[in-house]
């Protein structure tokens, strides 16, 4: 028999049970729509993910950590303490030295920008700071930026312009700056002047010092300042200086700095997000040079790193001359295909590198393990449909049985028979898988205008596709539907081609 009339034959016995077929095909339909719906549902999660990442610029960049004081402490004495024990105990030579961690100054900055394939490197100095604007007081974050900068952030501007040189006494602000000042437009910011207010009892002997040379030197001004005689001042404070400490804010010292630009954000800002830069570079609500931010970090170290700094200086971690570097800092690529070898060669030259690129494979694995379980359970209900199927050929079987013999009577061979049951059931798994993928389709959008209804439109979001439906997902779950079908009717095949002609014959 031709393939055509296998096919004929097996489409006008299908029109003859068309209520059993249906009913078939019914459970197929919902096992692939199960199937691709669930399958589609983790495939959007893995877009949105990945693409949130792309959005944020997260991946072009790698973040550079400089060392840490404590551990550097903690690690140099440690290390005294064991080789102290070791030598007395003839075991010196066997201990195995760690290597250090590298200090990320400007020598080092420079060294990296050499690394081919990297774009910029910008170094991360940020801080806490009070600010003050027309008579009001807000905490802030303020970071240092380098003048000139070609980072992305620093490019586009809502109002003014870039910091013009790096002994500028100005800034640029953020729109988080202009929402907690209750500035409604970035012009308005533009050509004022903020203060930053720092603490009036900075250290004026440098970072050189001891720290007992420099509570010496603060004893000694405490004393010249509070000259008195039984509480009378033994010199009268002139009407300048009264004001000049008014103007501080008593024990205050005031850095003044005219706003020269308000950045624009990069980030549309979403109830769901806070973030308003791409990239990882750390995110601040003002940014000042970058000489600038370094000299406050280093007058105005809290107590417990100005600790650790002294505790490296007299455990020769750190020369006398040497400073500590700076906390970390930014690596731009120029292509993000080569981040992977920008990494690997930053980590040769003893730096901590981290990059966001490295997590890609992981989260694809994480998503690949979530799709895998959604299509297992899916795949349950397909499972089931196929015994639907197989139900339906059998009892086909019964109802041509004495079809069956006259066509081997006449010369049909066992495998046309079976080709006859298989193409049936091919024929009922693709018009399941068809109709079933539309229907999971239908869903989707169904399911995506509901969810932006009711949950995302009213916290204000935009509209967000939950479900990701390739062509490959769709064509794959209509094969594996005629798949499927066809090893269901594996054994009412068999079945049907092991019926001898002549007990078919005398059958009612």
């Amino acid at each position: 028999m031709a393939f055509l009339d296998i096919l004929q034959l097996a489409l006008r016995n299908l029109r003859e049970a068309k209520l059993r077929v249906a009913l078939t095909t019914m459970g197929v339909i919902v096992g692939v729509a199960v199937v691709v719906t669930m399958v589609s549902f983790g495939l959007g999660l893995q877009r949105n993910t990945v693409d949130r990442f792309n959005q944020l610029d997260l991946f072009n960049e790698i973040t550079i950590y400089g060392r840490n004081l404590s551990n550097l402490v903690t690690t140099e004495l440690n290390r005294r303490a064991g080789n102290g024990g070791a030598e007395k105990a003839g075991e010196g030579d066997d201990k195995e030295k760690e290597k250090p961690e590298r200090a990320l100054d400007d020598a080092a900055l420079e060294e990296i920008a050499t690394i081919p394939g990297v774009a910029y490197v910008e170094p991360s100095v940020t801080f806490t700071a009070y600010v003050r604007l027309k008579g009001h007081t807000q905490r802030l974050m303020v970071g240092g930026a380098r003048v000139p900068n070609s980072a992305s952030r620093f490019q586009n501007f809502s109002a003014g312009t870039m910091i013009p040189a790096p002994e500028s006494r100005e800034v640029i602000v953020d729109s988080h700056f202009l929402k907690v000042f209750g500035l409604k437009e970035p012009s308005e910011a533009v050509g004022q002047t903020l203060e930053l207010l720092a603490p009036n009892n900075r250290r004026d002997e440098g970072e050189g010092a001891s720290t007992r040379a420099r509570a010496e030197a603060r004893r000694e001004r405490d004393e010249e300042d509070s000259l008195s005689f039984f509480g009378i001042p033994l010199e009268e404070e002139s009407d300048g200086d009264r004001g000049a400490a008014n103007a501080a804010g008593e024990g205050l010292v005031t850095h003044p700095f005219r706003i020269a630009g308000v950045l624009k954000d990069e980030v549309e800002d979403t109830p769901t997000s806070e973030r308003r830069f791409r990239g990882l570079m750390p995110e601040a609500n003002i940014y000042v040079t970058l000489p600038f931010a370094r000299e406050w970090r280093s007058e105005n170290r809290d107590m417990l790193n100005e600790v650790a700094l002294q505790l490296a200086r007299q455990s020769g971690a750190i020369g006398a001359d040497e400073t500590e570097g700076y906390q970390s800092a930014t690596v731009r690529v120029a292509d993000p295909s080569a981040a992977t070898e920008v990494l690997k060669k930053l980590e040769e030259r003893g730096f901590n590198a981290f990059g966001l690129f490295n997590e890609l494979d992981e989260i694809r694995k994480v998503f690949l393990v979530i799709n895998s379980a959604l299509g297992l359970l899916g795949g349950i209900s397909l499972l089931v449909a196929s015994f639907g199927i197989a139900n339906t050929m059998i009892m086909s079987i019964f109802e041509r049985t004495r079809e069956i013999g006259i066509m081997k009577a006449i010369g049909a061979e066992d495998f046309e028979i079976k080709m006859i049951f298989f193409v049936e059931a091919a024929v009922i798994g693709l018009m399941g898988g068809s109709i079933g993928a539309l229907a999971a389709w239908g869903i989707d959008k169904a399911a995506n205008r509901l969810a932006y209804q009711f949950l995302l439109a009213p916290q204000g979001a935009s509209f967000i596709d939950f479900f990701s439906l390739p062509p490959w997902l769709w064509l794959g779950a209509i094969l594996f539907a005629i798949l499927i079908s066809v090893l269901a009717a594996l054994y009412p095949a068999a079945r049907a081609a092991r019926i001898d002609p002549v007990k078919a014959l005398r059958h009612d």
